[in-house]
């Protein structure tokens, strides 16, 4: 059995949980969402507690109770709180901007890359700063990939998009440069 399937949610103030034959939709101070749920796993609501089971010990039903137990959690942490990304450009000249829900990206290629953020998304652009905001976490991520894939950070200057968070492994050029 899971350990993290185990785990009950609990469920906030404000928090409305309905589970429909295989969908379970919340609904929260930030917004609602919605998930189709495995045939294999069962969630049950009792006593303020979402409670995530299998109905046998299959290697796919136990992978799946973990996995529908998080999906779960992070849907109900979303509708609490949200959930923020942050993205780095770093380069001479790299740069960005938002007008009305589309993202243009200057990243030194001879165009613009125009990136429209899908529904569900809000940005704020600071020039070399993105902050992806979103109540759904799996879309958040993709968006906040999908904008590091124009230019991913290539290790020998560093240029490139990067997350706020993460520090790229820089390596040392040609050994011919320093003489």
């Amino acid at each position: 059995m899971s350990r993290i399937g185990k785990r009950p949610i609990t469920i906030p103030k404000g928090v409305e949980v309905k589970i429909q034959d295989d969908i379970i939709a919340i609904k929260g101070p930030k917004g609602s969402l919605e998930r189709r749920v495995h045939p294999s796993v069962t969630l049950n609501i009792d006593s303020g507690r979402i409670v995530a089971s299998v109905a046998d010990q299959t290697k796919e039903s136990r992978a799946c109770h973990g996995l529908f137990r998080a999906l779960v959690a992070n849907m109900v942490t979303g509708v609490t709180n949200g959930f923020e990304r942050a993205l780095d450009i770093v380069g001479v000249g790299y740069r960005a901007e938002l007008k009305d829900r589309i993202a243009v990206f200057h990243l030194g290629y001879s165009h613009p890359i125009n990136f429209e953020l899908p529904k569900g998304i809000d940005a704020k652009v600071d020039k070399t700063k993105i902050t992806l905001s979103s109540i759904d976490k799996e879309l958040l991520g993709k968006t906040a990939a999908k904008i590091r894939s124009f230019r991913s950070p290539e290790p020998y200057k560093g240029k490139g998009i990067k997350y706020a968070e993460e520090t790229i492994r820089r390596k040392a050029g040609k050994a011919g440069a320093a003489k």
